[in-house]
């Protein structure tokens, strides 16, 4: 029966590609910017309703959340989540098909996800008589914007009735290969928190330094005793950065500021270490300005979760995949240390967050979030038929 199920899979993905590339392109020319998706909400919601699924509106402000039921709701809950928000950025990638909205652009693929989750509903949808249980179908504002809409979503508690046993989503990558796809189990991509450091000192003539205290040497010095956070206080075995990419002291040649401010972001894999290392900033900020006779004050805003993809379900993931499009197109990628929201979920629930190729066979494929941002839309058949047959093989199927 999997055989047949995996059969039917394929034809509607290839059946129905050419509506998911009306959905994309259309997202993409009319991009909105986190939590500001309304026509994308209500672009959705028409979709929805034209397949018959029901949905609820306004979820973390302009999300949706459709539920898909199989023959019988005696099976499992599976989420599949896609993102919907675009970036503040100009495009500039010279498609027919550009972005209409003067410094807006779905520079991540967002508008992929999107219309991919349409696909997926529409394939699910008329192979409701193959699978039990009940699929919910999260398309979710505000990635890209903290606090993030997963957040969001979850403290609403929308995701209660149903509560989903697993949730799976998916993102394209640009260096990968257009029907390709890879997963990491484990530790996958990096929490991300914001630190920034203001130091205060008597400020003055620079030809007299014994006079006042020097601000931009007790920043500098923080800045160079802070990578000891890394290299002597967190375990080797945890992917730690933190990266300093602005200094600002509005001094000149002969002029020591009384202020000084540093901006910076932290990024680790593992959430206990995450706070002692906040910790660890605080102590030694403070005590290397006290050093130097400087004051400083820490604000470390906090930012997005890791994102860890449960062992046993990305592997049944891998396997789906490799059944699906065969084991050379599946591939296990290293860790990322870049941050998404997805990693709210992974924390409350078993989840795998996996990547599919985009990149172009000709064109250059602009990076993530750059103007000339492009993808193949050949991928979106791949991403569409891939997480419906990983959905069902959740699912309490006859496959």
């Amino acid at each position: 029966m999997r055989q047949s199920l995996l059969e039917r899979i394929r034809q509607l993905s290839d059946q129905i590609y050419p509506e998911i590339i009306n959905h994309r392109r259309w997202l993409h020319q009319n991009p909105e910017l986190s939590f500001e998706e309304v026509q994308t909400s209500e672009y959705i919601a028409n979709e929805l309703n034209k397949l018959k699924i029901p949905f609820k509106k306004g979820i973390a402000g302009t999300g949706i959340i459709a539920t898909i039921e199989g023959k019988s709701t005696n099976g499992p809950v599976v989420g599949l989540r896609a993102d919907m928000d675009a970036l503040p950025i100009q495009e500039n990638s010279g498609l027919e098909f550009s972005s209409k909205k003067e410094g807006v652009m779905h520079a991540c693929g967002h508008d992929a996800h999107s219309a991919s989750l349409l696909g997926v509903a529409k394939i699910l949808t008329q192979i409701k008589d193959s699978w039990e249980g009940t699929a919910l179908l999260i398309f979710q504002p505000g990635e890209e914007k903290f606090p993030g809409g997963a957040s969001l979503i979850l403290k609403e508690g929308a995701l209660n009735d149903p509560k989903p046993d697993i949730i799976i989503g998916q993102h394209v990558l640009p260096e990968m290969e257009s029907g390709n796809v890879g997963f990491k189990p484990g530790m996958y991509m990096a929490s991300g928190d914001e630190v920034h450091i203001t130091v205060k000192g008597k400020g003055g003539h620079a030809a007299m330094p014994h006079t006042l205290n020097d601000t931009v040497l007790a920043a500098s010095q923080i800045v160079v005793a802070l990578q000891q956070v890394v290299s002597r206080i967190v375990p080797a075995t945890i992917p730690t950065v933190l990266s300093f990419g602005h200094i600002e002291g509005k001094g000149a040649t002969n002029i020591i500021p009384e202020t000084v401010y540093l901006a910076g972001t932290l990024r680790t894999m593992n959430e206990e270490w995450r706070e002692k290392i906040k910790t660890k900033i605080r102590e030694i900020a403070k005590h290397t300005a006290s050093a130097y006779g400087c004051e400083c004050t820490i604000d470390i805003k906090d930012g997005y979760p890791m994102v860890f993809n449960n062992e046993l379900v990305t592997q049944k993931a891998l396997e789906m995949a490799s059944v699906y499009l065969g084991q050379d197109q599946v591939e296990v990628m290293d860790t990322r240390m870049t941050a998404e929201d997805f990693g709210y979920y992974s924390q409350e629930f078993p989840c795998t967050f996996y990547r599919f190729g985009v990149k172009q066979k000709h064109d250059i494929t602009g990076a993530l979030h750059t103007p000339q941002f492009n993808l193949n839309e050949e991928s979106l058949k791949t991403a569409s038929g891939l997480m419906a047959f990983i959905a069902i093989g959740f699912l309490n199927t006859q496959s």
